[in-house]
Parts: structure tokens; sequence; C-alpha cells
């Protein structure tokens, strides 16, 4: 079992935030959940967490809706962070878990315990307003996973750390996820997703474009990229004789191409062999996740703009869309 998300749907006003998005997540797995800003993922999390309610659809764990499970059972970091500015970190962060039925002292330990994996153990009397917003993020992360939830649920995790506190919170995500705990985050961060996420969904505009196993989306593309390097021109002009080739990223280091359709990709390493170039990178690889997400978002409002015509012809206005003035509603 697992949790599953069906026919989400949510308006407010004219405004459709989700328009009968469906996926599931599997247990212990890591979970990237992607869109661009009013994209829905935010309406989806708080759906999930019954802060919000849908017009319809489900959301069900371990085959319960959502709504009848005990209020531990998940653990929630969200972008707008929450921390009492005035109080200290340990008083609140015990505070917090108590909500939760977790005793003081259990509490306190554990506190005392995260911050000095976080490499911050002078923190505990210290005022959240005192702290930078890196290191509230991680006091806020804390006091997301104090209770020991099943499931965690973060709103852009990694906003705003640096490459060091990056490291910290990808080492307490891997942990979390060894011990059968279930994450699910939003992020811009494309290479966080590479790394970390074992399966994802792309919602665009309040519906899914694309979900299931973070290789199986990346290669149902159809294309494959070629990651070159030469001695000779980097502009690398002779890829235009190449049918089913395209630069979808030139460099000084190395040029990243496209190959569709039937192209075999090792007719770009024979061409450049041919030409008597000295290579010295010539990898095979799957579109990165930045790719695909630039490719599809944004795509279905592309392809029903065309259809509909000009923007000032007669029904040019996108089925479903937010109405004027809304597209910077907060989704």
């Amino acid at each position: 079992m697992s949790l599953v998300i069906t026919d989400l749907q949510k308006s407010f006003g004219s405004v459709r935030a989700l328009d009968g998005i469906s996926f599931a997540v599997d247990p212990g797995q890591v979970f990237g959940f992607l869109g661009a800003n009013g994209a829905g993922k935010t309406t989806a999390m708080r759906i999930v967490l019954d802060i919000l309610r849908a017009d319809a659809g489900t959301v069900t764990w371990m085959g319960r809706p959502s709504g009848e499970l005990p209020r531990r059972t998940f653990g929630y970091l969200p972008e707008e962070r929450g921390l009492y500015p005035r109080m200290k970190v340990l008083d609140q962060l015990v505070f917090f878990a108590g909500l939760y039925g977790v005793p003081r002292k259990a509490a306190e330990a554990e506190v005392r315990t995260w911050l000095a994996r976080f490499r911050v153990p002078e923190y505990a009397d210290r005022r959240a307003e005192q702290l930078s917003k890196g290191n509230q993020q991680k006091i806020q992360f804390i006091a997301a996973i104090l209770h020991d939830p099943q499931v965690l649920i973060m709103d852009e995790p990694f906003s705003g750390l640096d490459p060091v506190n990056v490291a910290l919170l990808k080492a307490a995500f891997l942990e979390m996820r060894d011990r059968g705990k279930t994450l699910i985050f939003s992020t811009h961060q494309m290479d966080m997703v590479e790394e970390l996420c074992d399966a994802i969904a792309i919602i665009d505009e309040g519906r899914l474009v694309a979900a299931g196993p973070t290789r199986d989306v990346k290669r149902s593309t159809g294309k494959q990229v070629v990651r070159l390097a030469t001695d000779g021109d980097p502009d690398l002009p002779w890829l235009a004789d190449l049918e089913g080739v395209t630069v979808v990223r030139p460099g000084r280091d190395y040029s990243e191409l496209e190959v569709r359709g039937a192209t075999d990709p090792e007719v770009i390493l024979q061409a450049a062999l041919a030409r008597g170039e000295r290579v010295t990178r010539f990898e095979i690889a799957d579109p990165s996740i930045e790719q695909i997400f630039v490719e599809r978002v944004g795509k279905s409002t592309r392809e029903e703009e065309s259809l509909a015509g000009p923007p000032d012809a007669p029904g040019a206005a996108r089925a479903g869309g937010p109405a004027d003035g809304a597209a910077g509603a907060d989704r």
C-alpha cells in the first residue's frame, strides 16, 4: 500500500488550482513533486495533510483516507517558516513535539541530538530571530520530524541553504529513507531531484504532465543526450550536417546534444573521428529532469493557445484557466 492521490480537484473562485491530478508514492520512497510557481504543488500538499479540503478526489495512506489518520502520521515543512521569533529554539521545539504527544524529556534529548548533527548545538538557548534564514530552516526541519512521522512532506526544503547545510540535510533525508520513511518534497533545484528522488510527479497549471519512477520519466521522451567535447572548434559547426542531432547546450568544456528518433548517438562519435577530431569526452545519457521539466511545463498552455488562435481572437481564453488578473494567485 502507498500514498494514493486520485483525481484531486480544487478551485479558488475562478482559479482552477488542481485539475484532476492522480499519482501514488510508495512507502520508503523519496519523491519529487515538481512544478512552476503557482502550479498547484502547495495546494496539493495541504490537501494531503487535511489542511485544505478538495472539491473532488481522494487521498489515502495505507488504504485509509488522510482525514481519518492520526496527525502524527505526517510531518510538514512549509515554505513559509513558522517559528516563534522570540522563543528559544529548544523551548519551541519541545513545545512542537509535545503537540504530537512526545514526552518533554524524550523531545529535549532528540532536539539536542539533531542540533549537534546540524552543527549548531549552541543554538538551543538562542531565540529564533537571532538565527540566519538557513539555520531557521534547519530548526523548522527538526520541528517537522521530532514526532517520528511516517510521511514527511516538505515545500522547498533546500531554499536558501548554503552547500554545507544542503549536504547535512541530504544526509538526513537518506537516513530517514533508510529507516523506511516516505519523503515528498517540492523544489526548483533539479540537481537535488536527480540525486535523491526515486520517483517524481510534474504538474503544470494544476494538471499532471508526467509521473513515475525517475528513470522511466527520463526515458519517456524517446530522446537521448550526448555530451561531447573535442580539441577542435568548441562550437562544433560540423554537427549541422547530422540529421536528428541538435545542440541544446553549447559550452567550452563540453556541448550537450539532443538525439531524436532512430538516430544512433554513435554517428556523432563516428563523424568526429572521421574529421580527425580528438574526442576528449563522449557520453550517452537520458535527458535530465531539468530538460524534461522545461519541455513539459507550459506545453499544454502553448498547445491550447496555438489552437485558440491569436490572443485577441474570439474564444482565445484558455478553458479552465485563471480569469484575467488571477494569474498571480497563490496556489
